[in-house]
Parts: structure tokens; C-alpha cells; sequence
């Protein structure tokens, strides 16, 4: 750390989670908090935020400093989001003003802002408003998201865990369906992702040989064709006897319309979603006369810590410790992002401008969908194969995992249930 501490600001620091979680969102706090002692010890206090941006403004704040050994390791394997989490937006300029104030109050000097797209809007706000207002502070963004759709970096930590999770998923279930005799003979699993395809298509890893499940996949990359999914899953059923069918929350019509979008919107204008494998199998009920099962995994996709992705992991925590890192060098306004090493699979860590980042969404690259359009390629898989790897082995009590919870964030809970901002 040459140089580091020729840098420093006299402050303290301050950890926001954003949106929705991952199975190792908590990891990269631990990364933020294995950084902030190690390097800027003596420096000031790091805190954390209770729920999101909003804990910030309404000072509840805890102590992440102080945080004892054996929660501090059971955090790392910990699903949720331990700070707790809400999608909370900003809509003037005087909510950041706001903020701003909240930061001399306390005297942060540093923030860490752990969150996906919109999340890394915010930070690019907070770090421009600081700028102007010639306030000195560190804003690093913490990428996180099981949607993988995060550019300018390689793959984002939350998405290994949620694809091991969907995949094995799809792996069982295809045996069970395959090897029972029952009247529904078709499956349908609505996967997340709201306009990219990632964690859909990384369920094709479930497939060990030639025609196991999944048979079809169904990306938002790809505008849905109604007589043509109708088409594909009678193929599969009648070649095999069974279909099982992966598809996208996300779906899309050759107008750009959702095939199912719940009423509503949150509060970043964002369409509800979830749905979509109900509206699918009443098309294929009503239309083939065989009964088909919906599969819905909801957020069991990003809270399955019980059979992480040590990969996963291990990149959690070392993008929180390297967001750290760059704050106490001077940087600010960027995230940190996973550059994969051209030999066996390997990443470092690198960097991008937040306002490059900020509400921009990656998507599957077209030339890893089958010409089709109702699967992946190899390349695909090759990409993601490595991302699943290796197990963490999670202490038990009783049978189950033996979670932790961090002090404080159930008495704000309590309060603050039902107080988030409404859509706009």
C-alpha cells in the first residue's frame, strides 16, 4: 500500500447496501470492513447504513467497526442483506443536499455503495454533488447483482451463487421429472432477469448429456414469438415425452412489450415482473391440452447461501477490500470491476467511471444464443462454467446453517416497515 496513507482523508467511512440482495452481498461488506482495518486503522470509524441510502439520512447508523470476530465471519456466508436494503431514490436536488449534510454531520469522508445499476447512479450523484459543493470525499461504487448485467466488468459477484443455485435447480428437477410418470410431463421455471438473460441461460450447465433438461431456454435478448415457443415445447414433447423449459421474467414481445408485467412500478420506474410462467403455461395448457407445471424459485434465486459459489465468494470480498483500496489512493467516482485473466480462470480487480456505468445494462452478447434463439452456445458456457465453482463450507446449528444477524437492524426494521418511498 505505497503511498496509501500520504493520501488519506481524516473521516470516517460509511457502507450502503442497494436494491435487491445476493447470497454474498455480505461478503463484500466484510471486504470493506478487512480493508478499513487493515489500512485505515486509526483513520475513523466505519459505519453502516440501516437500509440503504435512507439510514444515511435519518442518521441509524452501526458500528461496523467494533464488529466482533465471530459475527464478522458469519457474515461472509450470510444471505440478505445484512445492513438491510431498500429501493430508495433520490428525486431532487434537495435530497441530496440533504445527504450531503447527513455526511458533515458525521464527518464521512468515505462512501461504499454496494449495488447494481441504479445503485451506481446514486453514487455518481453523491460524487458529483460532493465536487461541486467542494466537500472532500471518496465515493467507490461495490458492484453486486445476480443479473450479471453490470458492464464494463467481466461478471458481477452475486451472479455465480444465483446460477450454481438455478442450474442445480434445474439439474434435480429434470431428474424428477424425467423419471416419473405423472400427467404433467411439461415444466416451465420462470428464471429473474428483468431485460438481460444471464441467469437464465446459465441453466444450461444443469446438462450433463445429450437431451436432459433444460430443453429450451427463453432469453429477454430475444423478442418472444407466441406460435413459435408454441412449436418448440410440442417438438420437445412429443420427440422426448417431456419438456422442461427455462424462460426470462423478462420476456419480451417484437414490439418491445413484456409478455407479463405485474401492475405497478417501484420507485426507480421499473415495471413489476414475476409472473411470466403462469402466463406460459396457461398458453401451452390451452393450446396443447397437457398439464404443465409452473416453477417460480423467486428471491430463493439470490438468498440460496447454502450452496454458494466459492468463486462467488471469494470475489465479493475481494471487490469490497479493493473498493477500500482505491478510496484510501485518492480515487473517487468509480467502480470496481473483475478483468478475467486470459489463462485458466483467474481475475484481478480493475476500475470504471461511475457515470459509465450508471443505468446501463449488459446484456447476453446475441452471438451466445443459439440461432434459434432458444438456447446457448458454447461459448457460453465456457464463460460461465468456472463462475460456479467450489463449495463453502457453512457451520451448521441444528441442521441448518448457522447464520448471523448484525445488531440494531431489527429495531429499525420494525419502524420503518412500510415507509419506503412509493413509485414515481
Amino acid at each position: 500500500m505505497e503511498g496509501v496513507f500520504g493520501l488519506k482523508l481524516s473521516g470516517n467511512g460509511v457502507i450502503v447496501q442497494s436494491g435487491g440482495p445476493t447470497a454474498v452481498i455480505n461478503n463484500s461488506i466484510c471486504g470493506v470492513i478487512w480493508g478499513w482495518q487493515k489500512w485505515a486503522a486509526g483513520n475513523g470509524t466505519l459505519y453502516g447504513a440501516l437500509y440503504g441510502i435512507r439510514g444515511m439520512l435519518e442518521d441509524n447508523l452501526i458500528n461496523l467497526s467494533a464488529l466482533d470476530q465471530r459475527t464478522f465471519n458469519a457474515l461472509g456466508y450470510t444471505p440478505g442483506a445484512a445492513l438491510g436494503s431498500c429501493r430508495y431514490k433520490l428525486t431532487a436536488d434537495e435530497d441530496y443536499m440533504e445527504l450531503l449534510q447527513s455526511f458533515k454531520k458525521r464527518n464521512v469522508r468515505y462512501l461504499f455503495v454496494v449495488g447494481g445499476n441504479d445503485s451506481m447512479d446514486t453514487a455518481d450523484k453523491v460524487h458529483r454533488l460532493a465536487r461541486r459543493e467542494k466537500y472532500e470525499m471518496r465515493v467507490i461504487g461495490v458492484p453486486k447483482t445476480i443479473d450479471n448485467d453490470l458492464p464494463f466488468t467481466d461478471h458481477c459477484p452475486g451472479y455465480g451463487s444465483a446460477a450454481k443455485y438455478l442450474a442445480t435447480t434445474v439439474l434435480e428437477s429434470g431428474i424428477d421429472l424425467e423419471t416419473l410418470i405423472t400427467s404433467n410431463r411439461i415444466v416451465i421455471l420462470e428464471a429473474m432477469g428483468r431485460n438481460a438473460g444471464w441467469l437464465t441461460a446459465a441453466a444450461a450447465l444443469a446438462r450433463r448429456g445429450r437431451g436432459e433438461a433444460p430443453h429450451l431456454l427463453y432469453l429477454p435478448e430475444v423478442p418472444f414469438n407466441r406460435e413459435q415457443f408454441l412449436e418448440e415445447v410440442e417438438e420437445v414433447y412429443r420427440d422426448r415425452g417431456y419438456a422442461y423449459v427455462v424462460a426470462s421474467e423478462g420476456l419480451k414481445d417484437s414490439s418491445g412489450r413484456y409478455v407479463f408485467a405485474g401492475s405497478g412500478k417501484d420507485s426507480f420506474g421499473h415495471a413489476r415482473l414475476g409472473g411470466l410462467g403462469d402466463t406460459l403455461k396457461g398458453l401451452v395448457e390451452e393450446n396443447m391440452g397437457v398439464k404443465v407445471r409452473c416453477l417460480n424459485l423467486g428471491t430463493a434465486q439470490r438468498a440460496s447461501a447454502h450452496y454458494l459459489s466459492r468463486v462467488d465468494n471469494e470475489e465479493a470480498f475481494l471487490v469490497g477490500r479493493q473498493a477500500v483500496r482505491l478510496a484510501l489512493s485518492g480515487h473517487s467516482g468509480l467502480m470496481v470491476t473483475l478483468v478475467r485473466e486470459e489463462t485458466d480462470y483467474a481475475c484481478r480487480t480493475g476500475s470504471i467511471e461511475l457515470d459509465r456505468v450508471a443505468n446501463v445494462e449488459k446484456k447476453m452478447p446475441l452471438e451466445w444464443i443459439s440461432p434459434a434463439g432458444n438456447d446457448v452456445t458454447a461459448a457460453f458456457l465456457e464463460y460461465a462454467r468456472p463462475l460456479i465453482r467450489g463449495e463453502v463450507a457453512l457451520p451448521t446449528r441444528e441442521g441448518l446453517p448457522d447464520y448471523t444477524r448484525l445488531p440494531g437492524l431489527a429495531r429499525y426494521r420494525s419502524r420503518a416497515a412500510g415507509e419506503c418511498r412509493p413509485a414515481v
